[in-house]
């Protein structure tokens, strides 16, 4: 691989395990409570914050744009907690709402945009493979307040604790790699093992499938010039799927034994 090749991936590796630092622990949490789409949900309305800010003629990488995508993500985090303490049987169908109601909000306010389309795009699959060194501080220190107060209160974090702590961790993420590529970090390693039963090891393996499925979903979108968002949810898919047939026997021998017992 070339240097100049090699100045592009490591901050897009860089970027990517960022994501997956805070997504991993938080997907094996989001899979246990059964609100899967909640990420895509609140992703979406931080994405509409950056979408709506940026209309307003402000800079895309400028701390006011932050400010309101954090502002929309902990709002939307809000209104799902409150909608989950009141109708917690059709949570997961209005947080599907939300996610629709967000992306064809910002299919309006970007309808006048000549780069509408453009942007719409970055905004679903990321632009990973041009994120610089520059970008990534901001979003390491985030990251860094999110996995303390993570593994700090984490058996304390209940209600809209959880929800802005989520919120925090999307709106850091999804200007880096796109709402896709978040979606599938935190949802894919979480699937690949969730029939591991010590939640530590769950979580170090959930590490292992997502940064072999980057990798290499990076390498080969660098030398086949294909979207590297794209590719790296194909490959995390590829990664988690081999990893559950290689856990299988013990799956199933694990099962025999209960069902025995």
């Amino acid at each position: 691989m070339s240097a100049i090749e090699l100045s592009i991936v490591i901050p897009a590796f860089l970027a990517s395990m960022l994501v997956l630092s805070t997504h991993v622990p938080l997907g094996t949490e989001v899979l246990r409570r059964g609100i899967i789409f909640i990420d895509l949900a609140i992703a979406q309305v931080a994405g509409l914050g950056v979408i709506a800010a940026s209309a307003t003629g402000w800079e895309a990488e400028g701390w006011m744009v932050q400010i309101v995508a954090v502002s929309a993500a902990l709002l939307a985090a809000y209104i799902l907690h409150w909608t989950d303490r009141r109708w917690p049987d059709i949570q997961e169908a209005l947080i599907g709402i939300s996610f629709v109601l967000a992306a064809t909000a910002g299919i309006i306010l970007l309808a006048g945009n000549p780069h509408g389309g453009e942007h719409l795009k970055e905004l679903l699959v990321g632009q990973i493979l041009w994120v610089n060194y520059d970008q990534l501080w901001p979003v390491a220190i985030v990251n860094g307040l999110v996995l303390v107060a993570w593994y700090w209160m984490r058996d304390r974090l209940q209600g809209f604790g959880f929800y802005a702590l989520f919120a925090f961790a999307v709106t850091a993420s999804v200007q880096l790699v796109g709402i896709y590529l978040v979606f599938a970090c935190l949802i894919i390693p979480a699937l690949a093992t969730r029939h591991i039963a010590r939640r530590g090891l769950r979580i170090i393996c959930g590490y292992g499938v997502g940064i072999a499925g980057c990798m290499a979903g990076l390498l080969i979108s660098v030398s086949a010039d294909l979207p590297a968002g794209a590719v790296i949810v194909w490959s995390l898919a590829f990664f988690a799927l081999i990893f559950s047939w290689a856990l299988w026997p013990v799956i199933r021998h694990k099962d025999e034994i209960e069902s025995g017992s």
